[in-house]
């Protein structure tokens, strides 16, 4: 396929299929930038590069899967020839009180939230480091890893492990030029509540629960962080790096 121009950004974003990772995927996209938009679904994927056939390509794949991570990494080279930047954004939440995980349960928020970020990162190291003004990594975490969150503990954790990888990776890579940072969103108006098993009421609930503990009075967009993605991915923040910042109206602070 048609290599995209050396001045012209590459960008992976996984879980683009609906929510932050759909408006991060047409954000970026909305810069002149080409994205792989990585997702299970092929179509919700289909529906995210719809707002910019141009400048989106779908790629429906399973993070988690054996090889996936090459898979991934060698399609955006195939395709675009380079790449600049990746977003680790595909992540999937459950509940349950200590007493009640077993292995199986929280085996999938272990492998997509934590084990994949880290296996595709390694796999599109040497990728952003060729890359003359150096690549960037942005993982996508949540404020709450900084709270105590009772009843989704093992989501949190990876995710606060996720923090700690950013900060790490950010220091070992330095030298070979490449930025690490993350984005921590609060409550955001997402897939996310549903696809965790909640009902309607239940979902109700917990949202009116967040505007009441947010400061700034509402629910978050995923615009609002794709937004933040985007700015700490520009070449205008290429002396951050190992910051996490929350996305969240306050809630942190509070």
């Amino acid at each position: 396929m048609k290599h995209a121009r050396k001045n012209t950004r590459v960008v992976i974003v996984t879980g683009a299929g609906t929510g932050i990772g759909r408006a991060t995927a047409r954000a970026f996209a909305a810069q002149g930038a080409h994205v792989l938009a990585v997702g299970r679904r092929p179509e919700p994927l289909a529906e995210t590069a719809r707002a910019h056939p141009d400048g989106i390509r779908p790629l429906a794949a399973d993070v988690t899967a054996e090889g996936a991570a090459e898979h991934i990494v060698g399609a955006a080279l195939d395709t675009y020839g380079h790449l600049d930047v990746l977003v680790n954004n595909a992540a999937v939440v459950g509940s349950g009180r200590l007493g009640t995980h077993t292995r199986a349960s929280m085996a999938p928020q272990l492998d997509t939230n934590l084990v994949a970020p880290v296996l595709l990162t390694q796999a599109a190291l040497p990728a952003l480091e060729r890359q003359a003004a150096h690549g960037v990594v942005v993982n996508v975490t949540t404020s709450v890893g900084q709270r105590a969150w009772p009843g989704n503990a093992v989501y949190a954790a990876t995710k606060t492990a996720l923090e700690l990888l950013t900060r790490s990776w950010a220091v070992e890579l330095a030298p070979r030029g490449i930025r690490v940072v993350a984005v921590a969103p609060g409550a955001v108006e997402t897939p996310m509540g549903e696809h965790s098993g909640l009902s309607p009421e239940e979902l109700a609930r917990m949202r009116a629960w967040q505007r009441a503990h947010t400061p700034l009075g509402r629910i978050g967009r995923p615009e609002d962080v794709a937004w933040a993605i985007t700015q700490l991915a520009s070449p205008e923040a290429s002396f951050v790096t190992g910051t996490v910042l929350p996305v969240d109206g306050g809630a942190v602070v509070a």
